[in-house]
């Protein structure tokens, strides 16, 4: 039976035309603009499936709006701009693209430390601003020490635990974790990691790098008074969601020098960043959310979401699935029909 599916922004062609040869009907915008919420609403009132990307908020407004709607696939790993509890009421599968842009974004992540620690981008600007006469012993883009340093990694889930890996292996540093769930001892011990209570992690870390999902427990959990237990010398690295730091509080620590330098790829008010953030040069980076942003990731996360939408639609449950309570006893997927 020809399913209807709507992809709200654009996807490459090839990943999408596999939607048409399972037999599908497809409306696919090439533009890579989010529409507004409204808009959104009526494009999905015949739609049985919604491949959908972080910037469209999916809530029940919208599952009211659709109510042929089975499937939801977001190409993101993360979920926030999801209502799952509307989606499971509406009964409608929501997916996602986990473990795809793992080594993207924690290659991400140590660009960020070391860009930061070494003051990359403030050396490119100077060079290319012709002021770079000569070499001397006290440059003006002196740095921090990377290699032997402590790395406390806040949310250790598969990202976490890669950027980790990259920091003991490839630059020698000793890694400190919080978690709302502890490893077993044996596993600590294998990784080669400890686990630390947020407070010592912040107080005794010479970076902290942030990797949890962003849930109401953990919103602003890097504010004002978190700032404050860090070090003077220490580096801020947000990659995971930007309501998790608090923007304002993190541009007060920085002017006033409670910490060193921050690099960051996500934002509170994404694409808007604090203005305070944007007057910053020193030991601060910013970047577009580039976290999974290589070709191969970005391809593998689009095809990803499209099997998820394929696969729910022929009554197969997703790789994926996020909300397994859409699903019967005997795992095939309820529909809205």
């Amino acid at each position: 039976m020809t399913k209807r599916v709507f992809v709200s922004q654009y996807v490459y062609p090839d990943v999408v035309d596999e939607l048409r040869a399972a037999g599908h009907e497809v409306v696919a915008r090439t533009d890579d603009r989010p529409l507004p919420a409204q808009e959104l609403r009526e494009a999905v009132r015949d739609a049985d499936a919604l491949v959908c990307f972080l910037t469209d908020r999916i809530d029940a407004e919208l599952f009211a709006a659709g109510p042929r709607l089975e499937v939801v696939a977001n190409v993101a790993v993360g979920y926030d701009n999801v209502d799952v509890a509307a989606a499971s009421a509406a009964r409608v599968a929501v997916t996602n693209t986990p473990g795809v842009l793992t080594a993207a974004t924690a290659d991400l992540a140590m660009a960020l430390i070391l860009a930061t620690a070494r003051r990359v981008p403030e050396g490119d600007a100077y060079l290319r601003a012709g002021r770079y006469t000569h070499w001397k012993l006290d440059q003006d883009q002196i740095g921090a020490d990377v290699t032997g340093q402590r790395l406390g990694i806040f949310g250790f889930g598969q990202i976490g635990r890669a950027v980790a890996k990259r920091a003991l292996h490839g630059f020698d540093m000793n890694v400190v974790y919080h978690d709302a769930y502890r490893l077993p001892d044996e596993d600590e011990q294998a990784l080669g990691v400890r686990y630390a209570e947020l407070d010592e992690l912040l107080e005794t870390s010479d970076f902290v790098s942030v990797h949890a999902p962003l849930l109401p427990g953990t919103r602003h959990a890097i504010d004002a008074a978190a700032l404050a237990r860090m070090k003077r010398t220490a580096i801020l690295v947000n990659t995971a969601r930007g309501p998790i730091v608090d923007e304002a509080a993190l541009a007060d620590a920085l002017a006033d020098g409670t910490i060193a330098g921050a690099g960051l790829d996500v934002y509170e008010e994404e694409p808007a960043v604090h203005p305070r953030l944007l007057e910053q040069r020193e030991r601060v980076v910013l970047l577009p959310h580039l976290g999974s942003a290589t070709t191969s990731t970005r391809r593998h996360m689009a095809a990803i979401a499209v099997g998820n939408v394929i696969d729910a639609l022929a009554g197969v449950r997703p790789r994926t699935l996020v909300n397994d309570e859409v699903l019967t006893p005997d795992t095939s997927l309820r529909t809205g029909s």
